[in-house]
C-alpha cells in the first residue's frame, strides 16, 4: 500500500489517549485523563458526551458492550449491557399486528436500554470519579447546545422522515418550523439535560427502578409500546471472561453472545490457514479469501447463535481451530460461493459509535454503544429527551430458531468490541460502527497490521470492502454482493468479478465503518492513536 491512503498523522504519546468519532467527546475524555482520572472514568465521560453529540448513533436509550484491560489485576474483562425482551414480546403478538419481520421503528422496536447500567458497573468496580461529576460536560452540552459536526448533521437531515412520525421526537430533534437541523447548526436537548440532572442526583437506578422508569413506561404505554417498568427493572449488566482465539501469535479477545463477535474469531481462524502476507494488501486474492471466510462465519452465526441464557450455543466449537479447518475446506480459491450453508455441528463441552481509551496507568477500554439504526427506533419517550434503540429488530419471528423473540430473551447483536494482546499485554484496542460491517472491518484492520505490516493510521485509512447480506433477518435471502469504497483500485474490482463476485461501489461512511484505534508499543513505551477520517472525530492525547 502506498502513502496516498494516509490522510493524517497518527497521534503518539506516553500519556493517555482517547479516540472518538466526536471531537467534543474526545476532548472531554482527555480532560478527565489530564485531571488525574483513569481510563474507566474517561470512558464514562466520553460515552455520555457521545450520547449527546452523536445522538443519531448512540445514547442513553441504547446499549453497551466493552472489552477492558484492568492494569491492577492484569485481567481482561468483558461487559455486555443489553436488555431482555418485555413480557408481551412473542412471535404471535407481532404477527397479530401484521409483521412478517420484527418492527424496525417506533415503540415496539425498542429493547430495555443498558447504557446507564454499564456506567454504574464500570465506575463502581474500576472508576475513581463520581458519576455526577463525569456527567457534567454532557449535561452542559445538552442544555446549552453545540454545533452539529458535518457527518452528524447530515444524519439529522436524512432522518427527518423517521423522526417526523413521532410527536415526542419532533419536539426534540426537528426545528420549530419542522425542518431538520444540519451541519454547523446549534442543537440543544433541554429535555435530555433535565433527565441527566435527575440521574446525576438520584443515580442510574432512577432510570431502571425510580420515577424516570415510571415516566418512560408511561410514555411507551401511551404510544402503544410494550416496554414497561418490569422490562426496565430486568435489565442487568453481564460481566465475563471474553471469548478469544489466537492469530499468528496474538490473542484476540471478543464479547460473548448475544454479541456476534465470535464471527471475527472464526474468520481469523479460517484465514490463519493461508499465507495472507504473500498475497499482498488490497489484492483480489486476499480480499476473496476474506469474503469467503465471512460468508462461512456468518452462515454459522445465523444458524446457531442466540441468547446463551435461553438457548444452547455451541460457542466453543464455532471458535475452535478444528471447526475453522473444516470450514476452510469449503473455500474455492478460484471461485466465489453463491450459496453457503452452516457446518453441521457436534456440540462441544445501522448506527453505532465506538471509542477507545488508554491511560498512563496501563488501563485500556474498548467500548461500543449503539441505538442500532440511525436514531434507533426514532421514538423519544415523552418529556425525557431520550431516543430509544430499535434492537428488537435483531430477533426472528421464525418458531424454533435460537434467535426467535421471546419474553426475557436478548436479541443477537451486531455490537462487538475487541482487544488484541501480545505476551499478555494489550497491543491493540479497536472497533467500528457499521452493523454487520463491524466484524468484517475489524478483520481488515487486524490483517492489515499483522499480515501486511501497516501502521495504525495506514490501516485505518486504507480502502475497505463489505460483503452482504449479513445477519439482518429481513435481508438474509438476498444474493451475495461486495461493495468497495470508491478509492479501492479498479483492477481489484475487476479481479473480484472474474472470481465470481458481484461488485458494487459503496459510499464512504458508516457502511464501511468509522474505526478508532489505539496501538500500544511496549518496547518503546508509547501509545499510538488513529481516528478514521470517514468520521468527524480525532485521536486526542495527554502528555
Amino acid at each position: 500500500m502506498t502513502a496516498t491512503y494516509v490522510s493524517r498523522a497518527p497521534v503518539m504519546t506516553t500519556g493517555g489517549l482517547v479516540c472518538s468519532t466526536s471531537p467534543l467527546a474526545a476532548s472531554i475524555g482527555v480532560h478527565v485523563l489530564a485531571d488525574g482520572g483513569n481510563a474507566f472514568d474517561a470512558a464514562i465521560a466520553t460515552a455520555a458526551a457521545e450520547a449527546v453529540t452523536v445522538a443519531p448513533m448512540c445514547g442513553f436509550g441504547g446499549e453497551t458492550f466493552a472489552i477492558m484491560y484492568v492494569a491492577r489485576s492484569q485481567k481482561v474483562v468483558g461487559l455486555t449491557s443489553t436488555g431482555p425482551a418485555p413480557r408481551a414480546a412473542t412471535p404471535a403478538f407481532f404477527r397479530a399486528k401484521g409483521y412478517a419481520h420484527m418492527p424496525s421503528e417506533g415503540p415496539l422496536a425498542a429493547s430495555p436500554p443498558g447504557e446507564l447500567n454499564a456506567y454504574k458497573y464500570i465506575l463502581a468496580n474500576f472508576g475513581t470519579r463520581p458519576l455526577a461529576k463525569l456527567l457534567e460536560p454532557a449535561i452542559q452540552l445538552a442544555e446549552e447546545g453545540f454545533p452539529l459536526s458535518p457527518r452528524v448533521g447530515r444524519i439529522f437531515q436524512g432522518s427527518m422522515e423517521k423522526l417526523a412520525k413521532f410527536p415526542s421526537s419532533v419536539k426534540v430533534f426537528l426545528k420549530r418550523n419542522g425542518q431538520p437541523y444540519g451541519p454547523g447548526d446549534l442543537f440543544a436537548n433541554k429535555e435530555l439535560a433535565r433527565s441527566l440532572k435527575r440521574i446525576a442526583q438520584a443515580g442510574t437506578d432512577d432510570f431502571y427502578h425510580g420515577q424516570l422508569a415510571r415516566d418512560i413506561a408511561k410514555a411507551f404505554r401511551d404510544a402503544g409500546g410494550i416496554l414497561d417498568e418490569e422490562a426496565l427493572a430486568s435489565q442487568e449488566v453481564e460481566v465475563y471472561d471474553p471469548i478469544s482465539t489466537t492469530y499468528r501469535g496474538y490473542t484476540v479477545m471478543e464479547n460473548r453472545p448475544p454479541s456476534q463477535g465470535m464471527i471475527l474469531l472464526e474468520m481469523l481462524n479460517i484465514l490463519e490457514g493461508y499465507d495472507m502476507a504473500s498475497l499482498g494488501h488490497l489484492t483480489q486474492e486476499g480480499i476473496h479469501l476474506m469474503i469467503e471466510a465471512k460468508k462461512l462465519a456468518f452462515a454459522d452465526r445465523n444458524a446457531y447463535l442466540g441468547d446463551p441464557r435461553k438457548v444452547s450455543t455451541p460457542l466453543d466449537t464455532l471458535i475452535s481451530k478444528e471447526h475453522a479447518a473444516r470450514r476452510r475446506a469449503h473455500i474455492n480459491r478460484a471461485r466465489a460461493a453463491i450459496a453457503v450453508s452452516p457446518e453441521p455441528l457436534v456440540p462441544a463441552g445501522a448506527d453505532t459509535s465506538y471509542f477507545c481509551v488508554a491511560d498512563r496507568y496501563g488501563n485500556v477500554v474498548s467500548l461500543i454503544h449503539s441505538l442500532y439504526a440511525g436514531f434507533g427506533s426514532g421514538f423519544v419517550a415523552e418529556g425525557t429527551g431520550i431516543v430509544f434503540n430499535n434492537r428488537q429488530q435483531g430477533f426472528r419471528l421464525q418458531e424454533g430458531h435460537p434467535n426467535t423473540v421471546a419474553p426475557g430473551k436478548r436479541p443477537m447483536h451486531t455490537l462487538n468490541a475487541y482487544m488484541m494482546l501480545k505476551d499478555g499485554k494489550p497491543f491493540l484496542a479497536s472497533g467500528t460502527p457499521g452493523a454487520d460491517f463491524q466484524v468484517q472491518g475489524n478483520t481488515q484492520i487486524i490483517t492489515g497490521i499483522v499480515d501486511y505490516g501497516l501502521g495504525a493510521q495506514e490501516a485505518v485509512d486504507a480502502p475497505r470492502w463489505v460483503d452482504e447480506p449479513g445477519s439482518n433477518p429481513a435481508t438474509l435471502s438476498q444474493p451475495f454482493g461486495v461493495r468497495l469504497e470508491p478509492r479501492a483500485p479498479e483492477e481489484v474490482a475487476r479481479g473480484l468479478e472474474r472470481l465470481g463476485h458481484t461488485v458494487g461501489w459503496g459510499q464512504e461512511g458508516i457502511s464501511h465503518g468509522i474505526v478508532q484505534l489505539i496501538q500500544l508499543d511496549h518496547g518503546r513505551g508509547i501509545k499510538i492513536g488513529a481516528s478514521d477520517p470517514r468520521g468527524d472525530g480525532h485521536a486526542a492525547a495527554t502528555p
